[in-house]
């Protein structure tokens, strides 16, 4: 029990570096913080979550996840291989999820906070993203599709930290959209991080 609460508790350390670090724009100091985050609660779940296959689908989500922070610290090229990492990641936490029995009801209130959500965000998302570069347009439509479906699933649960993990992605992913594709505001940086840590983050305790 101690070991895996004190690497969560190291987990939270490497990411207010890590939070830091976007704030000053060290992006030295992120090629190590920014990865190591993802690593402490990969290890976190192997020392202390019960075994099972959702605790199996969740590290398939960690470890893609991690590959996918990889791919984003480097340049443009890699930015769709990025993309289709945290699309295996979310594919990989439906799959866990599923194994909790997902409620009909809160499914349908997840589809619909999610359908709001993309007339709101996504589309603008999509469309400037298609607008910076047409190839982009069918590798965020999917991407907008499978988180979309994920934050359905995780709601459908009911368990309190997996709809805070849910959300959590999905906000920090509409920021990074946001961001990169429509009207970019130095604060979001920060805030993105903050938002995918905690979802991360929630995920992993979900296990415990």
């Amino acid at each position: 029990m101690g070991g895996y609460v004190a690497l969560l508790v190291f987990t939270g350390v490497l990411a207010v570096a890590d939070w830091l670090a976007v704030a000053r724009g060290d992006d030295r100091t992120r090629t190590f913080t920014k990865p190591a985050v993802m690593v402490a609660l990969i290890a976190a779940v192997i020392v202390g979550a019960p075994a099972g296959a959702r605790t199996v689908w969740f590290v398939v989500a960690l470890l893609a996840s991690l590959a996918g922070d990889v791919a984003l610290q480097r340049d443009e090229r890699w930015f769709v291989v990025g993309l289709g990492s945290f699309l295996l990641a979310h594919l990989a936490y439906v799959a866990g999820m599923s194994r909790l029995d997902p409620s009909i009801g809160w499914l349908a209130v997840g589809a619909l906070l999610c359908v709001a959500a993309l007339v709101a965000v996504g589309r603008r998302i999509v469309s400037g993203a298609a607008a910076s570069d047409p190839a982009l347009r069918v590798p965020v439509i999917a991407y907008v599709a499978v988180i979309s479906s994920m934050v359905v699933v995780g709601l459908g649960t009911r368990r309190p930290a997996i709809v805070v993990g849910a959300l959590s992605f999905y906000v920090s992913d509409s920021l990074l959209g946001w961001n990169r594709f429509v009207a970019r505001a130095p604060w979001r940086d920060v805030a993105v991080m903050v938002t995918y840590h905690v979802a991360q983050a929630a995920f992993v305790v979900s296990l415990f």
